[in-house]
């Protein structure tokens, strides 16, 4: 009940946040910005009226959960029938941000590879001050990390530290960011491959698996709930590859999912004329980051962390350096002073912080507090001081 009671309350947030959140995303795009898939989608959902632009918003909330909820089902069968790190299958599947590189490839085409980056940094600060803390204050849970795994995590938005400092970021930038995405992604992916003892061994599903391994049996942990899809598949439900082309379709449902809730706020937005507050803004980052708030929810109420654990890192890492990689192949961006003294800091000091957490081996309520608390903090220092905040998502 305890999910159910999440969805609904967070479901009444997206809808009525939707009334008073700011129209700047969608004025910034405009028409010539838009394209490709997003761009269809927006053009149907305007075409609607605005409780048509409603019920997109609710179908997109209901698409996320149900997807969300099959993407765990799937990966964790994937890994029993492939013998592969559940960690490292989170990381693949939930720490690519694909609608978040959609968005960015569009505002990059628009000539607003500003707004795309301030995207990357605020999503960047999201994933830990939103979306991590919402994990640890719903449901602490253990933590299961070696060293590396983490100091990687911590230390990645320090890798835009010299490029920061250069004042404009080019084409060439963007290579050699997206190249050390590419190798952090592999060699995460490759010290799992290396593992004998995969992380996450003491989650009551660790356990189980460790003790079907002892005990030389094959079949699956107790804990792992049956799924329609285990009578519909057949014989193939031993098949991980057939649960990983499963998790596939799931992962192209979140994808469909954030871009119906993103394109259905913008919409309802712009319909109610909303002036653009600190508030509406704040939401719509919400809105933004509900995908990934429940890919880390989600996973840790159902008793495999990793998936949640996997997906912070892999988020994290991928807006900093390949997703700011990727604004970079469409244009250079000039940065304004406040990046390098204020929002880029405290991406890294917000990051280094949730590092320090998860070095300690349980996330605590209190964690997600301070954390929450910090980028509370971030947005009235950046509205009042610094006149405005990247959004992020």
């Amino acid at each position: 009940m305890g999910g159910v009671r999440l969805l609904a309350v967070l479901s009444i947030v997206l809808v009525a946040v939707s009334l008073t959140a700011a129209p700047a995303l969608a004025q910034q795009q405009g028409d010539e910005a838009e394209g490709g898939i997003e761009g269809a989608i927006t053009g149907f959902v305007e075409a609607q009226s605005t409780l048509g632009a409603l019920a997109v918003l609710v179908g997109g909330v209901a698409l996320l959960t149900a997807s969300t909820e099959k993407l765990i089902s799937y990966l964790t069968r994937a890994s029993l029938d492939t013998k592969l790190s559940l960690f490292a299958l989170a990381i693949v599947f939930t720490g690519f941000e694909f609608d978040d590189t959609i968005l960015a490839l569009v505002f990059s085409a628009g000539e607003l590879e500003g707004v795309a980056l301030g995207t990357a940094l605020g999503t960047g600060l999201a994933i830990t001050g939103i979306t991590l803390a919402a994990a640890a204050i719903v449901r602490p849970f253990p933590v299961d990390l070696p060293a590396d795994y983490i100091a990687i995590f911590a230390v990645s938005p320090l890798v835009l530290v010299p490029f920061v400092l250069v004042g404009t970021l080019t084409f060439v930038h963007g290579l050699l960011l997206t190249a050390f995405f590419v190798a952090a992604f592999a060699y995460l992916l490759v010290r799992e491959r290396q593992r004998d003892v995969p992380v996450f061994r003491n989650t009551e599903f660790g356990h189980e698996l460790r003790d079907l391994r002892t005990d030389g049996g094959v079949a699956r942990p107790d804990s792992l709930e049956d799924i329609p899809e285990d009578r519909l598949l057949g014989g193939l439900a031993d098949s991980g590859i057939a649960w990983l082309a499963l998790a596939v379709v799931a992962l192209a449902g979140i994808v469909l999912a954030s871009l119906l809730l993103e394109s259905g706020s913008q919409v309802v937005i712009a319909d109610f004329g909303i002036d653009q507050t600190a508030f509406g803004a704040t939401v719509f980052t919400l809105i933004l980051t509900f995908e990934d708030i429940m890919l880390t929810i989600e996973p840790v109420r159902r008793g495999v962390p990793e998936i949640g654990v996997g997906n912070v890192i892999g988020s994290l890492l991928f807006s900093v350096t390949g997703n700011v990689g990727v604004v970079m192949f469409l244009g250079e961006v000039t940065l304004s002073r406040s990046v390098l003294t204020f929002h880029l800091p405290a991406v890294i000091v917000v990051t280094a912080l949730a590092g320090y957490f998860l070095a300690g081996g349980y996330l605590k309520r209190w964690h997600g507090y301070v954390l929450g608390g910090l980028y509370v903090m971030y947005w009235l220092l950046a509205i009042f001081v610094f006149g405005g905040v990247p959004l992020g998502g």
